[in-house]
């Protein structure tokens, strides 16, 4: 293995043609390191970019971010998915602020122990914001060695990631640990892609393993998926002709925290709810597609007779125009906004 030789052309590459103007780069700052390389977890740079500076704009600190409503942080955090990620942000800050008086920690081993920071995540905080020595290994890093030393076997697997470790660490620099870690990131987000690896362009292409095998769309090998189960579910579109009726999902689960319509058969629920309708008719229904499951939603739309009070706990009415804002998750964000936009 050519480990030195590596090493040594990422870092000069990196330097010279990889990323450096991101919004979260050329920064000592802990909280806005751990900002993006949270949003930026299964999540591409264009899509987090604009979340990450309206999450600034709101939660400029980590104290800041602490001393909010989880409601207030979900709602800003709505659209990027993965919402374990905001609520795991939120008890993360209020750790940092309880028992780290407000400063992130410069040991990996430190910040893994908060909340939502893994092994790879806290060696990348520890490495951009106080330029500790560490290993990262996330996606795009396995799928860079796996071709690079033509790894076989699932990356995720126990045994190949164990020897994938092991390599990360043997391929640390011992100077420029932000432009190594930079790099390996950049790598694998513009050259070694998962489809159409532009090997031409790769600065570690000559020694690449899997290229001069010709195995690049081999490596990394894919994880054996089993067939995704289906379901279907009513959510009610409770109408009282100005606001709709939402309810608050369970802090874990499907769409944890968030406001979504009631879920379940519309005769039943309205009668629980104590509400007669005028008018009940069902709209398309839609596939959203989750990383565990496909759901198939049809949401009925009900219009109830005013005056519409509900005052059990976890529900309440929501403006028309206060629908798209709020903390709801994409597939109805999109759902409202096609139909009370239309509608005026």
């Amino acid at each position: 293995m050519y480990t030195a030789a590596f090493t040594r052309h990422l870092i000069d590459w990196q330097k010279q043609s990889g990323r450096h103007d991101l919004p979260w780069q050329n920064t000592r700052d802990a909280y806005r390191v751990w900002l993006s390389e949270i949003m930026l977890q299964q999540t591409q740079v264009t899509t987090v970019i604009p979340y990450y500076q309206r999450f600034l704009a709101r939660f400029p600190d980590v104290a800041a971010l602490a001393a909010a409503p989880v409601d207030d942080v979900l709602a800003h955090w709505a659209g990027l998915g993965y919402y374990a990620r905001a609520r795991n942000l939120h008890r993360c800050a209020q750790a940092i602020v309880t028992v780290h008086d407000g400063k992130f920690p410069n040991s990996p081993a430190l910040l893994a122990e908060l909340p939502g920071i893994g092994r790879s995540t806290a060696a990348a905080i520890a490495a951009f914001a106080y330029g500790t020595r560490a290993a990262i290994l996330d996606g795009n890093v396995k799928r860079v060695l796996c071709r690079q030393f033509a790894i076989e076997g699932f990356p995720g697997s126990t045994p190949v990631e164990r020897r994938l470790w092991e390599l990360a660490e043997s391929l640390l620099p011992e100077h420029e640990i932000e432009a190594y870690t930079q790099g390996l990131m950049d790598l694998g987000a513009t050259c070694c892609t998962r489809s159409k690896p532009n090997c031409a362009a790769c600065p570690v292409a000559a020694d690449c393993l899997a290229r001069s095998q010709q195995r690049q769309q081999e490596l990394p090998w894919p994880k054996p998926r089993p067939v995704q189960p289906e379901r279907s579910a009513f959510f009610l579109l409770i109408d009282d002709g100005q606001r709709l009726l939402l309810e608050r999902r369970p802090p874990s689960g499907l769409w944890g925290g968030l406001l979504v319509p009631p879920e379940g058969d519309p005769a039943s629920v309205l009668a629980a709810l104590g509400l007669r309708a005028e008018e009940c008719r069902n709209l398309p229904a839609f596939r959203h597609v989750f990383t565990h499951f496909k759901l198939t939603l049809t949401p009925v739309w009900c219009r109830v007779i005013p005056p519409a009070s509900v005052a059990e706990a976890g529900r309440s009415w929501v403006a028309h125009s206060e629908l798209v804002t709020a903390g709801v998750p994409t597939p109805f964000r999109k759902l409202f906004a096609g139909l009370y936009q239309a509608k005026g």
